[in-house]
């Protein structure tokens, strides 16, 4: 089996080299990890791509979409990428919300009919909520493998089923637990306030104003030449999956897109942030950082790939939302499926995500996706984006330097806060500053300040005998006024 599988391999395509000497830089690393990932799980075909609100920076393919006529994948190839569809139909609720068709927060059954009839959770349980479907806290059961196989299910069918009743799990709004289910009934809300198949309206919503002509919720449409085909491996041997065609449940995981058509939705996603600055598509930007807000309880997971960082994970519109012990806040998804798997991750403060198709059943490239985003932060491409630094932290920025250079708290008393003097008396400031001054002697204090906000940054000095670490929190006052000044010795 090996000789044919590295036969696989070697059938690769790759954009260009990257232009930016950062991304040359760790792509062999990620090269590498995709690579053993696709052989250590017998992966016939996989495409790979990094991406900035730019567009796609680099893609790369490998393997081959069909193992019969062994046509290679291609960034063209189209994938049925299941549960990563999750965040269209997040986002097409959000819209809903944005029009005033909807509230998070109205009872499902003012837009579902068939659910009127249904019993609480638990007798002091709320009323299950639009939002308890968006965040899944509405109390239904795990529901992976189950959900996809109803992917085929008719609307009628799914009618009868919802007008018969479902049983909870839990309380409803007192956790987060992943139900697919929850986002086929968000896919219902689609279609009856749209008035329009939820399938039509996020094409007409999003993929028509994105430029993602090859993405489509019907995978009998995709031409059969362009289709990667699913396989499962199974007694030594790859099998194909039964295609299954979409229905009520597509809403969860109906989606068939390729790597150039994906490319385009994550770079409309990553254009969000940072916040305040000028963009255009079919979701406000503000929007679109909604999707990031999270409901119900966090959970501690563990980080895909390789690190033992532990993280805080919520679930927003459609996107796992994450909390990172090194790369800070990411929004990602997985995507499983009879055939397929697969996983996206964007780290939006750094403007960079990544996403990964493969066509082996449950097959899902978390851990090479996230290594690849450790590397590309190791090498510089994905570090956050710096802060500007407002006119009133540059102010209070230069107040604090004039203090250091008289020695005194009190050489700009009209940028000191009410509670600075209070918290500690200008003698006491003194004593300190002379101190500091006398152990590191004189400072450059031309230094820029960091912003970590509008209001608050951070600074070292280097000094004739050290470094002076400094922080800066400014009050929210009309003019700046410094309302904490934190100094110390660097390495201390």
């Amino acid at each position: 089996m090996l000789r044919p599988l590295l036969a696989l391999l070697a059938l690769l395509v790759a954009t260009p080299a990257a232009a930016d000497p950062r991304l040359e830089a760790a792509l062999p690393e990620i090269r590498r990890g995709f690579a053993d990932w696709m052989l250590d799980n017998r992966v016939p075909g996989l495409v790979w791509g990094i991406v900035t609100p730019g567009g796609l920076a680099h893609v790369e393919a490998a393997g081959v979409a069909d193992l019969e006529t062994r046509a290679p994948v291609t960034p063209d190839t189209a994938f049925r990428i299941a549960s990563m569809s999750k965040a269209f139909t997040g986002l097409s609720i959000l819209i809903l919300r944005d029009s005033g068709r909807l509230r998070l927060d109205d009872p499902v059954a003012s837009h579902i009919p068939e659910t009127a009839g249904w019993a609480r959770a638990t007798p002091d349980s709320p009323a299950l909520t639009v939002g308890d479907l968006l965040h899944h806290t509405a109390g239904f059961v795990t529901d992976d493998p189950w959900g996809d196989r109803q992917q085929p299910m008719a609307e009628a069918d799914f009618s009868r089923f919802l007008a018969a009743g479902v049983p909870f799990t839990r309380a409803t709004g007192t956790a987060f637990e992943y139900s697919n289910l929850g986002y086929a009934m968000l896919g219902r809300i689609v279609t009856n306030l749209s008035g329009r198949p939820y399938q039509q309206q996020i094409a007409a919503t999003l993929f028509g104003p994105l430029g993602m002509a090859a993405t489509t919720h019907d995978v009998t449409a995709v031409p059969r030449a362009r289709l990667a085909k699913g396989y499962r491996f199974e007694g030594g041997r790859w099998l194909a999956e039964p295609e299954m065609a979409d229905g009520a449940f597509g809403a969860m995981g109906g989606v068939v897109t390729t790597a150039s058509d994906y490319a385009r939705w994550m770079a409309f996603l990553l254009s969000a942030w940072p916040a305040g600055e000028p963009g255009a598509g079919p979701a406000a930007r503000a929007t679109v950082r909604v999707m990031a807000t999270t409901g119900g309880p966090p959970q501690a997971r563990a980080r895909p790939g390789t690190s033992a960082c532990r993280m805080s994970v919520g679930y927003g519109a459609g996107l796992l939302v994450a909390e990172d012990c090194d790369l800070g806040r990411v929004l990602y998804h997985g995507g499983g499926y009879p055939g397929y798997g697969s996983h996206m991750l964007l780290m939006p403060e750094a403007g960079v995500g990544i996403f990964a198709f493969a066509n082996r059943t449950y097959a899902g490239p978390s851990a090479p996706a996230w290594d690849a985003a450790l590397a590309l932060r190791h090498a510089g491409f994905a570090a956050p984006r710096a802060v500007p630094v407002s006119p009133a932290l540059a102010a209070g920025y230069a107040n604090a330097a004039r203090i250091w250079e008289s020695g005194r708290i009190d050489a700009a008393p009209d940028a000191l806060a009410v509670n600075m003097l209070l918290d500690r008396p200008a003698e006491a400031w003194r004593t300190e500053l002379l101190r500091l001054k006398g152990e590191l002697g004189a400072c450059d204090t031309a230094a820029p300040v960091t912003a970590t906000g509008a209001l608050s940054g951070r600074f070292q000095w280097r000094c004739a005998y050290g470094r002076l670490d400094g922080q800066i929190l400014l009050a929210p006052t009309q003019t700046p006024q410094i309302q904490a000044l934190r100094l110390s010795v660097a390495g201390r």
